[in-house]
């Protein structure tokens, strides 16, 4: 009962977002600078997940709390990949409309679907030499989570691409059609690049998560540090 409650809730947050966002745009832009509620949402997650961690500590037995350098360096890799992602969400709804940005971010299940399966050590390489040759670790790891997907899956991953694309095919009737798409191309660009960064972010995190026992309001409060 507690997990349909969780998703039903995050399905409401992550619904309205968007909804939200576009209400506080006034004349097609912001007038206050969107950067900053990226920032007040972490520290605020910040805030709850210490205190949440405060209490887990009272009760008995103690939360596992794992503080090897080696495993705390790698949460800064999702935590920027979702810093630059929450911006992009931002830049992205002064191109399209709430509704248009809602199919699009369909698109992170088909990435993530691909990075289930695809995402392999060379190219996580790649991204962690680019933030900190430190983190060369990843070169063990063959496959992130090195989930199968069925065939039934891959198809309704398909599907689901093709409909968001679809979804966004201007219909000309009586009047000219000057471009294929209803919105600008630099929206869906944008959007394509935000459900990537989600996407991989999501991966990420799971990957991290999964690799220990570690308490979550501790493995949290790393990734809103």
């Amino acid at each position: 009962m507690q997990w349909y409650v969780v998703a039903s809730f995050l399905t409401v947050l992550t619904s309205s977002q968007g909804i939200l966002t576009t209400l506080s745009q006034s004349n097609g832009g912001y007038k206050y600078d969107y950067a900053t509620v990226p920032f007040l949402a972490e520290v605020f997650k910040l805030i709850v997940s210490c205190l949440m961690l405060w209490r887990e500590c009272q009760a008995s037995p103690s939360p596992k709390i794992t503080t090897d350098w080696r495993s705390v360096r790698l949460y800064p890799i999702p935590s920027i990949i979702y810093l630059i992602h929450n911006n992009v969400q931002f830049a992205t709804l002064t191109y399209v409309d709430t509704s248009t940005y809602q199919i699009m971010g369909n698109l992170k299940i088909v990435t993530t679907g691909i990075l289930f399966r695809e995402l392999c050590a060379d190219f996580s390489c790649v991204v962690v030499d680019a933030l900190q040759l430190a983190y060369n670790f990843i070169s063990r790891v063959r496959l992130f989570l090195r989930r199968k997907l069925s065939n039934l899956q891959w198809m309704a991953i398909v599907l689901l691409a093709i409909g968001t694309t679809t979804s966004q095919v201007k219909g000309c009737g009586e009047t000219s059609c000057d471009s294929l798409f209803s919105s600008p191309i630099q929206g869906y660009m944008l959007g394509v690049l935000s459900a990537c960064l989600s996407a991989l972010a999501g991966v990420y995190t799971e990957f991290l998560m999964k690799k220990n026992n570690d308490s979550l309001y501790w493995q949290n409060i790393q990734l809103y540090t």
